[in-house]
């Protein structure tokens, strides 16, 4: 017993300092801190944000419905809501049951064709409804394929491929594990279903948790954030960026970042036929981001006309909601940040957007034996909906809300 609590302490000294702002309450409301004071949240010059819904349990993904109401999915309760602003004055007025009773669903698409379909993403399946845009109800199930459920990574996004591949369905699902050879082969990829021959396949694989997808606006490609495992230290590996190619590997779990053989998992044995870890077998990542800061939505500004909300020095940047470590000594992320690329995708820099989730601590050194305090979170953004005209929406699944930012 002894042992095992020495070895729990050891593990928790190393691993788990830094979970506070995770399973702690918010310091304060910030439906109420936001409204009144417009803090404790940073913007840019010329942003504003406001609370668009709140008393969401824990909202994660959203889309646009085609009525014009936003849809959201909260895993935690099983169900996805539509959020109606009836009188158009940026608050939601109603929160509606678009259906429940699910297994924790996540991604969500839409797409109308002879009629309006939802897609929803559960952990073990995705399956299509009839869109009731009347009554906003999801009918008439149809499965399309079975996922593996279980284990650690449970989201599963979808996102449909852009013209002339739009009948395709991509499926993100993360490994089962933080980092080992997995036994499922539809684990740690992201699949395509093809709508029109009912075939699953990979797409793209040794991709650890790849939550989120979108597509750029000028070139088309796959742009995906990837959570990198954990346990090996406060600053490696990096998670990252990529841009997502049909038939890549993208190394997990045995490569990370820019190319790095991960020698904690793999050890060497001199006895491979080539070397681990290079290209074309392994695909680098595009932008690496720093380690445990768990990128999730990510969204591209688009290109606004002279009259629009969008001024020039955004177009084509990317914003990615950085959800916040729960296993690093000093907590990361917990905020946007923005992407400087120009129209074809080259990085140009990056900066923060939206800052303060994260609190300060309020004690920088603390006495020998007492616990460290890392500061709270007043929320964790999840994921990020751009649109024309200076609106940016963001769901936060610690306090429950969505934002609306407004660029003037």
């Amino acid at each position: 017993m002894i042992v095992g609590l020495i070895w729990a302490g050891i593990f928790y000294s190393k691993n788990l300092r830094g979970i506070g702002p995770v399973i702690k309450p918010p310091p304060n409301d910030i439906t109420k801190v936001i409204n009144t004071t417009g803090m404790p949240l940073k913007l840019p010059l010329g942003f504003s944000i406001s609370i668009f819904a709140e008393g969401l349990d824990k909202p994660r993904v959203m889309t646009w419905g085609p009525d014009g109401n936003m849809l959201v999915s909260i895993p935690s309760a099983g169900r996805v809501v539509a959020l109606r602003d009836e009188n158009s004055d940026g608050k939601a007025d109603a929160i509606i049951t678009v259906i429940d009773g699910l297994n924790r669903p996540h991604g969500l698409a839409t797409r109308c064709t002879e009629k309006c379909r939802l897609y929803i993403a559960e952990s073990n399946q995705v399956a299509v409804y009839d869109y009731d845009e009347v009554n906003l109800e999801a009918t008439n199930k149809k499965k399309l394929v079975d996922l593996p459920d279980g284990g650690n990574h449970f989201s599963r996004t979808i996102l449909f491929m852009p013209t002339p591949n739009e009948d395709k369905l991509l499926i993100s699902v993360g490994s089962s594990c933080n980092v080992c050879d997995e036994s499922d082969s539809r684990r740690a990829k992201i699949l395509v279903y093809d709508l029109k021959t009912k075939k699953l396949e990979t797409f793209a694989s040794g991709l650890r948790n790849s939550v989120f997808m979108t597509i750029h606006p000028v070139t088309g490609k796959i742009w995906a954030t990837e959570m990198g495992r954990d346990l090996i230290g406060d600053d490696i590996p990096p998670d990252e960026i990529n841009i997502i190619e049909e038939g890549k590997n993208y190394g997990w779990p045995i490569c990370y970042g820019k190319n790095v053989l991960d020698t904690d998992f793999h050890k060497e044995d001199h006895v491979h036929v080539r070397a681990h870890c290079t290209e074309p077998f392994e695909q680098p990542s595009y932008i690496d981001i720093p380690a445990h800061s768990a990128p999730l939505g990510l969204a591209f500004i688009p290109e606004d006309p002279p009259a629009g909300g969008w001024s020039q020095e955004y177009w084509y940047n990317l914003l990615v909601a950085y959800h916040g470590s729960w296993n690093r000594s000093v907590p990361t992320g917990y905020k946007i940040v923005r992407y400087k690329l120009d129209a074809r995708g080259r990085y140009l820099g990056e900066e923060d957007f939206i800052t303060g989730w994260l609190t300060e601590p309020k004690a920088k050194e603390p006495l020998p034996g007492t616990v460290i305090n890392v500061g709270e979170a007043y929320g964790r953004p999840v994921d990020i909906l751009v649109q024309p005209g200076g609106k940016i929406y963001i769901s936060d699944d610690k306090a429950g809300v969505i934002y609306q930012v407004t660029y003037k």
